[in-house]
């Protein structure tokens, strides 16, 4: 609640764009229902789904709405969280760039901001290689925006995976490798359109500072990230791809070949190098580990 009403504002402030805004709550205890029922009331673009359900985090919640949504109507369908700040022609850059690239999928960077004043551009429009799919998202999913043609497919795909998705840690991340597999165009837009908040509760937040890299060192050595790219793969029908079969048993000679393929995994220069580090960390001391079933 206490970033949701400007968030909501500048939503309704886009310029240039018809919407309609529905609302999915992970069970609250801070009034979120009732002032999303208000608004509903009193805002005709506004609408909640049944409210009561425990989501537990973010993927749950967005599934649940790609799943539940009637997106036949709409021309386009986007993603919000509840603490970030639009730009009044957020939505209408990103319809007006998918037609002129003729792409289905779009996300874009963003200005992350912090209590203290501080701003950051969190750059993800490096060049797209062949499987950075099965190892990044294309940004934070509250940017997507999507196509009728991709949203309608990927709601009947969802819906024949619900229960197999609980298991995916990232939505944004799943979306983004389905829709390439499938073939779908992605675009990612270098001209940040939002102001992605950072605060205490931010459930994944921006890759920037310590605390970020300490996180992805943890998932590293967890295996954890190498678990979730093989769980991906085989969700969205890649896991017997001669690429994938190479590598998603965590063998050694798998994961060592996997580092030699890291300018094909990452769009980042140094995510590439990290990315190839990582893989031969794994090959040395967690061989088997991160396995998906």
């Amino acid at each position: 609640m206490e970033f949701l009403p400007a968030q909501m504002a500048s939503i309704l402030g886009q310029q240039a764009v018809n919407l309609r805004v529905v609302v999915s709550i992970d069970c609250s205890s801070d009034g979120t229902e009732a002032w999303a029922l208000q608004m509903a009331a009193q805002e005709p673009h506004i609408s909640v789904l049944p409210t009561g359900h425990v989501f537990g985090g973010a993927a749950p919640n967005f599934f649940r709405l790609i799943a539940d949504v009637n997106m036949a109507d709409f021309d386009y369908v986007a993603f919000a969280d509840q603490d970030d700040l639009w730009h009044p022609d957020k939505l209408a850059r990103a319809c007006q760039q998918l037609q002129h690239a003729g792409a289905d999928g779009y996300s874009g960077n963003v200005t992350a901001f912090w209590p203290d004043g501080k701003e950051r551009l969190i750059d993800k429009a490096q060049p797209q290689q062949a499987w950075d799919f099965l190892f990044e998202g294309p940004g934070p999913g509250c940017t997507f925006v999507l196509t009728q043609r991709l949203a309608l497919a990927l709601q009947q795909w969802v819906r024949l995976r619900q229960t197999e998705l609980p298991s995916v840690g990232f939505h944004d991340w799943l979306i983004y490798a389905w829709a390439r597999a499938q073939g779908y165009p992605w675009l990612v837009d270098p001209q940040p359109h939002m102001r992605y908040r950072q605060h205490a509760h931010n459930q994944i937040g921006a890759n920037a500072g310590a605390r970020s890299l300490l996180r992805r060192v943890r998932h590293i050595a967890s295996g954890w990230g190498f678990g979730q790219a093989c769980l991906i793969a085989r969700l969205i029908g890649l896991g017997g791809h001669p690429f994938v079969a190479s590598w998603h048993r965590g063998q050694r000679l798998g994961l060592l070949r996997l580092a030699l393929r890291a300018g094909q995994c990452r769009r980042r220069r140094r995510d590439q190098v990290l990315f190839m580090l990582s893989c031969v960390w794994m090959a040395v001391f967690l061989p088997g580990r991160g396995q998906q079933p």
